[in-house]
Order: C-alpha cells, then sequence, then structure tokens
C-alpha cells in the first residue's frame, strides 16, 4: 500500500493556516488543524481538516488528540508543526510518546530551552559577537513576593525601554489586564508597576528589559535558515518589514514584508545556528539600528513564524524541507527542494522580492512613511508579486469569503484603534532624528 502525507498543524492563528496552505499548495493534501476553537481563520476552509480540541492548554489532552488523529489515518506518513513557541515545546517535550506515529521536526528539547529563552539567546549573541540589545534580566518568583529579585536595576539602560517575557511558552500560561507580547515602557516608575502586575499574574521566570532600538515599524527585519540534520545551515529568507500588528495579542508580528537579500546578517545567524548545531527552521526577529547602521539580533523562534508565508509566496514553499529531509530521508539542497525557478544564491539565500501582507494594500502603504518603500510596495502589487495568505483561490466557501471581506475591512478600524497614524509617523521621526 503506498503511504500518503498527512501534516497535522497546531494552532488556528494565521500561522497555522498559512502553514496547512503551504502543504495544500504543494501536496495537494489536507492537513488537519487542530485549535482550542473554530476561528474564523480556518471556519469552512475547503483546504483542511479543522478538529477543535477545547483543552489545547494541557500537553497530555495535545498528546491523546494527536494520537487519535493517527489513528484515523494508519496509511499515513505523519508530520506534526506547531505554529506557536509553546505548541512547539509541546511536541518536543512529549516527542517520546509520539515518534512511534509522527515526524516531529523539531531540535531537542534541552537546545530549544536555551535559544528559545532570550536570557540563554542573548548570552550566545554575547559569546559570538553578535548585535544584541544591552538587556536587563529580572527573576520573577510568581505569587510570592519574597521569591522576587526586588526592583529591576536598570542602572545601564535609558527609557523608554522594552519589556517582555524571557519564556514565551510559560508567558503564555498567565493572563492580567494589559498583557501585551511586547511593552514599551517610557519611565522606571511604569517598568516597576508592570512587573509588579506580571508577577501578580503568576508568571514564573525572567522578564527581559531592553535598550529601545528607535525607530518605527519599518526597521524591523525577519529572518529564515533552515539547517539540515548535520547541523549545516542551507536555506535562509530575509526580509523588510513594513509594518507590523498593534493589537495587544498579536503585538510584534509581521503585518507586511519585502524580500530581499542581506548576506551579512545570514552569515551572522549561519555562525549562531551552526555553532550550537541546530537542526530545521530558525525564524529571527531583527531591527535596523540607525544609530550605528548595524542588525540587532531580538530573539530565535524554533520554528517557521507566525508570517512563515512571506517565503512560500516568494516561491520557496518552506514546508517542502520537511518532506524532503525528515520524511522522505533526502539531502535538502535547496534547489532540488524548491525547483529551478526559484532564485536563489550559490548559498542559498531566497533572491526573489515579493511583498507579504495580511492587509488590504492601501492600509499597508498608508503606514510606510520611506516613498521608495511605499513605491516599491505598490509596484510589487501591481506587476503580481503580491500575497496575502488569506486570500487563495482554492477556498471557494461564499462564508470564508464573506468573513475575509468583513476581517479586512476590519483592519482599517483595528489600526486606527490600536495604532493611529499620528503614533507612527512620532516613531518614524525619532528614527532619523
Amino acid at each position: 500500500m503506498t503511504r500518503r502525507l498527512q501534516p497535522v498543524v497546531l494552532g488556528g492563528d494565521i500561522g497555522a493556516y498559512s502553514l496547512a496552505r503551504a502543504f495544500h499548495e504543494a501536496y495537494g493534501v489536507k492537513p488537519v488543524v487542530v485549535s482550542g476553537m473554530s476561528t474564523g481563520l480556518v471556519r469552512h476552509s475547503r483546504i483542511l481538516h479543522h478538529v477543535a480540541e477545547p483543552a489545547i492548554d494541557d500537553p497530555a489532552a495535545i498528546v491523546a488528540r494527536l494520537r487519535t488523529i493517527a489513528d484515523e489515518h494508519p496509511d499515513a506518513d505523519l508530520i506534526a508543526v506547531g505554529s506557536a513557541d509553546w505548541l512547539v515545546r509541546t511536541l518536543v517535550q512529549n516527542r517520546h510518546l509520539l515518534e512511534d506515529r509522527y515526524t516531529i521536526p523539531y531540535v531537542g528539547e534541552e537546545l530549544l530551552l536555551q535559544l528559545t529563552d532570550k536570557e540563554g539567546f542573548g548570552d550566545l549573541c554575547a559569546e559570538l559577537g553578535i548585535a544584541h540589545p544591552t538587556t536587563v534580566i529580572h527573576k520573577i518568583g510568581g505569587h510570592d513576593a519574597s521569591d522576587t529579585a526586588g526592583e529591576p536595576d536598570t542602572s545601564g539602560l535609558t527609557f523608554p525601554v522594552i519589556a517582555k517575557a524571557a519564556s514565551t511558552a510559560a508567558y503564555h500560561d498567565v493572563e492580567f489586564a494589559g498583557k501585551k507580547k511586547v511593552f514599551l515602557v517610557d519611565t522606571r516608575a511604569e517598568l516597576v508597576e508592570l512587573l509588579e502586575r506580571v508577577r501578580v499574574a503568576g508568571y514564573v521566570g525572567a522578564f527581559v528589559v531592553q535598550d529601545y532600538i528607535p525607530g518605527d515599524d519599518s526597521g524591523m527585519r525577519i529572518l529564515t535558515c533552515y539547517s539540515d540534520a548535520s547541523g549545516k545551515v542551507r536555506f535562509s529568507a530575509f526580509g523588510h518589514v513594513l509594518l507590523e500588528e498593534h493589537t495587544p495579542g498579536a503585538l510584534g508580528n509581521p503585518a507586511g514584508i519585502i524580500t530581499q537579500q542581506q548576506t551579512e546578517v545570514v552569515e551572522q545567524a549561519t555562525r549562531l545556528l551552526e555553532h550550537v548545531g541546530w537542526t530545521g527552521f530558525a525564524n529571527f526577529d531583527l531591527k535596523y539600528d540607525p544609530r550605528d547602521g548595524r542588525y540587532v539580533f531580538f530573539e530565535l523562534n524554533p520554528r517557521l513564524g507566525r508570517s512563515n508565508f512571506y517565503i512560500t509566496a516568494a516561491g520557496a514553499n518552506a514546508v517542502t524541507f520537511y518532506v524532503h529531509e525528515h520524511l522522505r530521508g533526502l539531502d535538502p539542497d535547496p534547489r532540488a527542494v524548491l525547483g529551478s525557478d526559484v532564485t536563489l544564491s550559490p548559498t542559498g539565500e531566497l533572491e526573489d522580492r515579493h511583498l507579504y501582507t495580511v492587509l488590504p494594500g492601501a492600509l499597508l502603504r498608508r503606514y510606510v512613511a520611506d516613498p521608495q518603500v511605499r513605491a516599491e510596495a505598490r509596484r510589487l502589487a501591481r506587476s503580481g508579486r503580491s500575497t496575502n495568505p488569506l486570500w487563495y483561490r482554492a477556498e471557494t466557501d461564499p462564508r470564508r469569503i464573506a468573513y475575509l471581506v468583513v476581517a479586512q475591512l476590519n483592519q482599517w478600524r483595528k489600526y486606527s484603534r490600536h495604532y493611529p497614524l499620528a503614533e507612527s509617523r512620532r516613531l518614524a521621526w525619532k528614527g532619523t532624528a
């Protein structure tokens, strides 16, 4: 009996849908998408099978659900991927309960925890001479104030600063009023008050307080690398972020990206990944620092990121690396994996320029202050080199189309509320002052 491919994607966000679409585009299969509830992004989709798992936060429930799905597909080669760090961590920590049925294409637990912890990542950047923001690590002990290391030492920082949890996986489990993925904190008093709210909410671990790199969202960059089973980086895709999302739950996720080359950054990431023996995908967040012209590395995500479709949209379907190496056991030479139509440098850098966006084009361009970048975004869109991962010609259910029309119109309201244009212009001006 010929075995077929059956991907299983954990998560219900844009990243999860993008992974499902990438598998469908490449192989014509319908992935199973497992999320806590049926979101508009997966509801009424004709390219996937949705499974609701109300206890998605419980690792035991995820394992049980995955094994049930495996029993329903006895004739398939199963691969499980996650659209968030905490879901990837669940897969990695329960690999021993799943790998008899599934391929889990991620690094081991020790390396995953070391590099997804922002403190550990910062230490590695310092060791290798890679630019990283000036950082203070503040330990938080949870509900018991006696377990917390007093007030943070910010003597080496200048306000405003950036504050965020060192472990996004642990931070996922706590809730409090005003919770955001990343905080821009204007004063020391505001920082102390924030850390107290985090402690009372029950977060246990480190909170990272970092130097704020001036400039608006357009200073951000994204880099995704693929390392083979021997730890050698074989492929990379760099992108210039034009605008980020600004709702509290999605703050900092790219909403618009133009792919381009940046060999210097790729060389630094390659040095880091090959130093630790990383395998599979790694996704980096960076920002261009106008004060000294350096690209500053913020963090590493151990997976294809939420905006992973920026790679596939540019012609390099990212999930094919998983199948080529992990399921078929073949050497993941990017030319063999991606085909001859994809333009790559000799070292595997994606060269094609393409616009990825989850927003209406007019809204995206409204926030791009640089006239040259805005003009390029317009040119790419007019020449057909622009992709929104949610609009897919295989999705023909009128209920889904109606949902997407309303959701796209709602983006104007969300940006007006959470990121007024005047604020973006103020940040852009500060970045060039």
